[in-house]
């Protein structure tokens, strides 16, 4: 919609031609736009609903405001009519024509009737002076005409936005929320007994209310851009939804979580009761060499070993148990704990066992210690040597002696690992006449 001239004095006829040819441009375009508003989707939806809140406070002065654009807009019409004919009177208008024609076109020349509804609920130019008529110059009613149109279409484009973005978005979120609780109840999670259960109710509450609020007062989740001058300048609000949307996808994941031990829930008990069962062995094995070492070595601390921790079997067999009723969203913390307290009972045992065997581990490297410098000193021609025969018989006594003190028996060792070095450290002097004799050299 444009504007047209200010009043002056008396036109004459190429000024009229023109301001006649600039009001048929603007007659066109403000019929256009009127039309397209009263066609706009919005206006129509806006027409049926059952509105409440701001968008019905809203909605009640635009169409008042739409009201007096028609009937503005018909007091234009008529106007325009009117300066046609008095122009078509003749082809060279008078000097009395060209001041009607001027009075008409510049002046306050047109009165315009409006109902007392239409003129109280719209806003007007004066504050609303509650008038049944008003008059105004051609240009002071377009730009009436105008700022009607702008507050009217930013009114309906705003609705239109907010029923074409969030109505559509929430149905299929909501349509999800379905799917996701079905899935929920078929794996137990259900209101009362699962976190996720009370998150998916209060999930359908408030997107049932998200949409009763959308429908009936789509303005109250407008956010207008600042500053913007074109009508709908704006986006929809969506942070509830977005929150809601966000919150639910939290609950899938843990659903999947859920799912995921149902499909695991066999496989992951048989490795934990395997898991158990080598901790059970080990821990037996554990014993039974703690009774060996007490019957072989002496002189030393051996470690109790522990039986099994019942507690473990028992919640093992409260995880089968949830299995069997298929309750996984109650399975599936059990499972990731025991799993975790099955590996640290492995590693125990494991610990026990090595600690216990610490001594049987000790005599066997004192063993094999001697027995790898007796056949040293075998090698270098010494094995008949009485003293170390002599010596190592005592470690030897000892080390295959039970009980076996280590602490004895290590020194028995050590004993004959110097005597043993000394022999082969002297030189050999060869036997007469024979060859020379080089077995006094360390060849290992």
């Amino acid at each position: 919609m444009g504007v047209t001239g200010p009043p002056g004095p008396v036109m004459d006829r190429d000024e009229v031609d023109r301001a006649l040819a600039r009001l048929g441009a603007e007659y066109e375009a403000i019929e256009t736009s009127l039309l397209a508003l009263q066609d706009h989707s919005g206006r129509r939806l806006l027409e049926g609903a059952a509105l409440t809140g701001v968008t019905k406070e809203r909605w009640t002065a635009a169409e008042a405001s739409i009201t007096l654009l028609w009937a503005y807009f018909d007091a234009y019409t008529d106007a325009l009519r009117s300066a046609r004919e008095i122009r078509s009177r003749r082809r060279w208008s008078s000097r009395e024509d060209l001041a009607e024609l001027t009075e008409l076109l510049r002046g306050e020349s047109v009165t315009v009737a409006g109902s007392a509804t239409a003129t109280a609920n719209a806003p007007t130019l004066h504050g609303g002076s509650g008038k049944l008529s008003e008059r105004f110059s051609l240009a002071t009613l377009v730009d009436r005409m105008n700022e009607l149109y702008a507050t009217s279409l930013d009114m309906v484009v705003a609705a239109d936005a907010v029923w074409s973005a969030l109505p559509a978005r929430i149905d299929l979120l909501a349509a999800e929320l379905q799917r996701t609780r079905k899935l929920a109840h078929s794996v137990g999670v259900r209101p009362g007994e699962h976190p996720a259960g009370d998150d998916l109710e209060r999930i359908t509450r408030t997107l049932t209310h998200l949409r009763e609020q959308v429908v009936s007062d789509p303005l109250a989740y407008w956010n207008p851009t600042p500053g913007s001058s074109a009508p709908g300048g704006g986006r929809p609000d969506t942070t509830v939804y977005d929150r809601e949307a966000r919150a639910l996808e939290d609950v899938r994941r843990e659903i999947d979580a859920v799912l995921t031990v149902r499909q695991d829930a066999e496989q992951r008990l048989i490795r934990l009761r395997d898991v158990l069962s080598r901790a059970d062995r080990t821990l037996a094995e554990a014993r039974t060499a703690r009774g060996e070492v007490l019957a072989k070595i002496a002189a030393t601390e051996v470690p109790v070993v522990s039986g099994p921790p019942t507690v473990l079997q028992e919640q093992l067999a409260t995880a089968a148990e949830y299995r069997r009723q298929a309750q996984w969203h109650r399975l599936s913390p059990l499972l990731e704990s025991l799993e975790q307290k099955a590996e640290d009972e492995l590693l125990r045992a494991r610990e026990s066992l090595t600690a216990v065997t610490q001594p049987l581990a000790v005599r066997a490297e004192l063993r094999g210690r001697l027995d790898a410098y007796k056949a040293k000193v075998a090698r270098h021609g010494l094995a008949e040597d009485p003293f170390l025969i002599e010596r190592y018989d005592a470690a030897r006594r000892m080390l295959w002696s039970a009980p076996c003190d280590l602490r004895v028996a290590e020194q028995a060792v050590l004993r004959y690992q110097h005597a043993a070095a000394e022999l082969l450290r002297a030189p050999r002097v060869p036997e007469q006449g024979g060859p020379e004799d080089r077995r006094g050299e360390d060849r290992s």
